[in-house]
């Protein structure tokens, strides 16, 4: 059961009544809608405010944002700070120190046959916003693209993961409490069902492919806009020229955070037969520097959220030699870090995102083996490459198609604000973070201004003569140099 959260009220620091849920989903939005038509929402006073007040629940707030996690995931406090707490503050101070440039409209030429005029592009809310946020990091999956909604000036509806509970009840407490035009829905199947069948200007989901399909049949119907964060199998490759102790700890970090719950960590690694063995035995010397001799007593280390997964996750661990972990304790739900080399390319665990603690190890004979092997796959959320050769660099780059690629580090991609992060086919559509965000969440609206005098359109107006054509025919010649040659 998730706590009975008692928190103080942020106006007057007394102990706060616990705020009933709204369970009239049609009247929530409704009631969102009257409040962005008013245009409270538009002025840069107003989602600067929305900002330092979401800044301020997550200081406020910070202890009972700890013991959340760690009842839905047990997320130690130092990674709740580093994935969770600290990368939403980042967000807000970003957003906080570029806003006004953000909402600034932008100049943008004009074409000679249509001057004098300006032409400016201006950026404005799209409305109310719907986000369904997963469980895996149910604070910042939630938070950060409500950053990007306030920050353009919408009103939003958050709906937080059943399979968090403890996070979805406190930021259902604690969200209206501190913000003006957010409201939060808590629930599953039932209650997703009711919203996607509300009208909304914006969907933003955060999940997997199959939810992601019913996400985007159901905005279709209002030709809702929507933005799919999805995941997938995303590969690693390593060659030769790695340093190979530098590798296989930032592999295992990445890997293991979170209990390999995150939709961008490293999901198998594609490995140069040279570079093999390298790997095998710095992977495991890696791990336990980490999580020490038994994993299960680290406080760095999670469990999986709940038993469907941890039943799924054990399923995938049978083919493949055994190289570390393999301990699973279902009462506990917790899985070690698991690590499987020389792994069949038709194994189970290659067949789906594994989002676990278990690193396939496979062997390829050079970059172009690992390159035509990742093409024959969905295109991964993000792609690594742990490799000092130019060449190898260049051709990963030119030659796969990824949500994001990095060299030399898994997931740190994210914690650059300035770097639009989404997915690409399967792994989503559409991006987020920094000004990302606030343009997905805006309209980039074209706003034209010609003076009435003099006159310059009147040479287009009906009935046209020789000269009108003869001016036309130039202007057009003008701009497009090839219909003005000579056949």
């Amino acid at each position: 059961m998730p706590h009975a959260w008692k928190v103080r009220d942020p106006m007057t620091g007394t102990a706060a009544p616990v705020v009933q849920q709204d369970r009239d989903i049609p009247e929530i939005v409704v009631r969102l809608r009257a409040t962005f038509e008013s245009g409270v929402t538009r002025p840069a006073d107003w989602r600067r405010r929305q900002l330092r007040a979401l800044r301020r629940l997550l200081l406020d707030h910070t202890s009972d944002i700890e013991e959340a996690l760690y009842d839905d995931l047990r997320k130690g406090r130092t990674e709740s700070h580093l994935t969770e707490i600290g990368g939403v503050l980042a967000e807000v101070e970003h957003a906080l120190r570029h806003l006004d440039r953000w909402m600034r409209p932008r100049r943008v030429a004009v074409p000679m046959n249509l001057k004098p005029a300006t032409a400016r592009i201006h950026p404005e809310p799209l409305g109310v916003c719907l986000i369904i946020a997963p469980w895996n990091y149910p604070l910042t999956l939630t938070l950060n693209p409500l950053v990007g909604a306030l920050a353009a000036g919408n009103a939003a509806v958050v709906k937080p993961s059943e399979l968090a509970p403890a996070t979805s009840a406190l930021l259902a407490d604690l969200l209206p409490r501190y913000l003006e035009a957010v409201a939060v829905v808590e629930g599953a199947v039932e209650e997703t069902t009711q919203l996607l069948a509300q009208r909304f200007d914006h969907i933003f989901y955060t999940g997997n492919g199959t939810v992601g399909r019913i996400v985007a049949a159901a905005a279709a119907k209002n030709l809702t806009p929507v933005t799919l964060e999805l995941g997938g199998k995303s590969p690693v490759f390593i060659d030769e020229t790695a340093d190979m102790a530098v590798a296989a700890r930032r592999l295992a970090w990445g890997k293991f955070t979170n209990a390999g719950q995150t939709c961008v960590a490293p999901d198998y690694v594609l490995v140069t037969q040279t570079a093999r063995d390298s790997l095998v035995a710095a992977l495991p010397r890696a791990i336990q520097h980490m999580f020490g001799n038994n994993p299960r007593t680290s406080a760095d280390y999670g469990r999986i959220v709940n038993d469907r997964h941890f039943r799924r996750l054990t399923g995938l661990m049978g083919e493949g030699d055994l190289l570390t972990g393999g301990v699973s304790d279902a009462g506990e739900r917790y899985i070690a870090p698991t690590v499987l080399a020389d792994v069949p390319t038709g194994a189970a665990v290659m067949a789906e995102e594994i989002f676990g603690p278990i690193l396939p190890i496979l062997t390829v004979r050079d970059v172009d083996e690992a390159i035509d092997f990742v093409n024959a796959r969905d295109k991964p959320l993000s792609l690594y490459a742990f490799t000092r050769d130019r060449t190898a660099r260049q051709v990963l780059l030119e030659r796969t198609s990824s949500g994001g690629l990095v060299f030399n580090a898994p997931m740190i991609h994210l914690g650059v604000p300035n770097l639009p992060f989404g997915g690409v086919g399967e792994s989503g559509m559409g991006a987020y973070h920094g000004k990302t965000s606030f343009d997905t969440f805006s309209h980039r609206k074209p706003v034209l201004s010609k003076p009435t005098r003099p006159d310059t359109l009147r040479l287009i107006y009906a009935p046209h003569t020789s000269r009108s054509f003869a001016f036309i025919a130039k202007a057009v010649a003008r701009t497009h140099p090839l219909l003005g040659r000579k056949r």
